[in-house]
């Protein structure tokens, strides 16, 4: 049995039929994960021996017939996440030596549901770019491939995750975080609605903006993730709880989504143009129902921009100011443009958020639809060191992602659900995807349209080298 092309569910019902142990599937994820380190470089930190412990206790509890709904699952964090006893660094050597007295809501919850996490995946420096790459753990490298971007800033759980490393990563999303590397990886990626997975105790930047959600190969073991994370939770006030999580995916003929055939609102590369409109055909010829219309927004990247430079300048003031010698020039950088941000512009970002979500408001009461499908991404991954100059309020940046991110803003200013599904591969043979996006709660339906988008389209997203590696063990 090859463990590593199992999704979570296939891999569930194994264990619970007892066909191997869950320190057995461990122990088939960590030989995975040990030879990514060197041509990926997706893991911060490695968490082998307490992951053998988490295992050996999953099949005690499968032995007695018991064990939550991730009971000997292997995933993976990101390293921002905080997991009490284990460095939480975040690519910065300001943070080489921080560690965390307490577990973010979220990992207690995968732990409780029974996961095994064993590794805490790479992020650029504070999480603050689409590509990663830090001061602390160099760069790491798309599985499609090593010289091109995975994305960001989870783009070591997209890595690891798109060459097998485990069917489950926990990614974060405060500017299209888990939904940029899911798509330059291959993966489905679900930003659920803001506050559906509680995230304290966590870092104070991007309060506002971050979801935590999961990433996966299969958007069905998203949702069971996701179902394991969701839900109020005490120490988050954020926190809320959302119904119908478990839908799953209607008939080809009950699919409503809006599309903007033109795609005139964000820019987009001809060959992602091509790879959508051939998913959009797929689909009419499914026999779903699709509905040209749009929200009438323009750009939200000034909008995202003042909220996130503002927040990651003041809101983490003291925590790295007396140790700034440590931190990258990039992020240092990035910091400093929220000295531009005046008082009034942050107010006027804020009040924008709401003109936002009511434009998505009034888009799927007018239509009846589940969901907009857009491109998640305008192009495919690039390589290592490209850039893409943009600005913000006039002053220029270097930052690789703004220009190209623009579908992605909207569901984090909004706090809206968004789903990343791999839909084919560009003119460069790197993967290409598409984004569903609903109004906030309906998380349930969006991953339900997700998951008919995905069968309908029906694309092998491993790549090359991972076909190769399991048609050999297979033989």
């Amino acid at each position: 049995m090859d463990v590593c092309s199992l999704s979570a569910l296939d891999l569930r019902a194994a264990l619970r039929r007892r066909e191997l142990s869950a320190v057995d599937a461990l122990s088939a994820v960590l030989e995975r994960a040990d030879a990514l380190e060197g041509p990926l470089n997706p893991f911060a930190v490695r968490l082998d021996d307490r992951a053998r412990r988490a295992a050996e206790a999953a099949d005690k509890a499968l032995a007695r017939g018991a064990g939550g709904p991730l009971c000997g699952i292997p995933l993976t964090i990101k390293d921002s996440h905080w997991l009490a006893g284990t460095t939480s660094a975040t690519g910065s050597r300001a943070l080489a030596d921080f560690v965390p007295g307490a577990t973010s809501a979220a990992v207690e919850r995968l732990q409780d549901a029974g996961a095994v996490v064993y590794a805490k995946t790479t992020t650029p420096e504070f999480c603050y770019f689409g590509v990663t790459e830090s001061p602390l753990n160099g760069r790491t490298n798309n599985p499609w491939d090593p010289a091109r971007t995975p994305g960001g800033s989870s783009g070591g759980a997209a890595a690891a995750l798109a060459a097998g490393a485990g069917p489950l990563a926990l990614g974060g999303d405060g500017g299209g975080s888990i939904r940029i590397p899911s798509a330059f990886c291959g993966v489905v990626g679900f930003k659920p609605t803001f506050g559906l997975v509680a995230r304290e105790p966590c870092s104070p930047s991007w309060k506002s903006l971050v979801s935590y959600g999961p990433m996966a190969r299969d958007v069905a073991d998203a949702r069971e993730m996701l179902l394991a994370m969701a839900g109020m939770h005490a120490r988050d006030r954020h926190s809320l709880g959302v119904d119908g999580l478990a839908q799953r995916a209607p008939a080809p003929g009950d699919l409503r989504l809006v599309i903007s055939r033109d795609l005139g609102f964000a820019p987009v590369d001809d060959d992602v143009r091509r790879a959508f409109r051939a998913t959009v055909a797929r689909l009419e010829s499914a026999g779903a129902t699709l509905i040209a219309d749009t929200p009438g927004l323009g750009s939200s990247v000034q909008t995202w921009s003042a909220i996130a430079v503002a927040d990651a300048r003041y809101a983490e003031t003291g925590i790295y100011d007396h140790k700034r010698e440590l931190v990258g020039d990039d992020a240092l950088r990035f910091m400093s443009y929220g000295e531009h941000v005046t008082t009034g512009d942050y107010v006027q970002a804020n009040l924008a958020r709401e003109r936002i979500h009511q434009a998505y408001v009034d888009l799927f009461a007018r239509t009846g639809a589940t969901a907009l499908l857009t491109p998640t991404l305008g192009c495919e991954p690039f390589p290592h060191g490209a850039n893409h100059p943009s600005e913000i309020g006039g002053v220029p940046i270097d930052a690789p992602w703004y220009d190209w991110c623009g579908f992605l803003y909207d569901a984090n200013l909004a706090g809206l659900p968004a789903c990343a599904v791999p839909v084919g591969l560009g003119d460069d043979g790197l993967p290409v995807s598409v984004q569903l996006l609903g109004l906030r709660g309906h998380d349930g339906a969006v991953l339900a349209a997700a998951e008919a988008v995905q069968g309908l389209v029906a694309f092998d997203a491993r790549p090359p080298a991972l076909v190769r590696a399991q048609a050999a063990g297979a033989a």
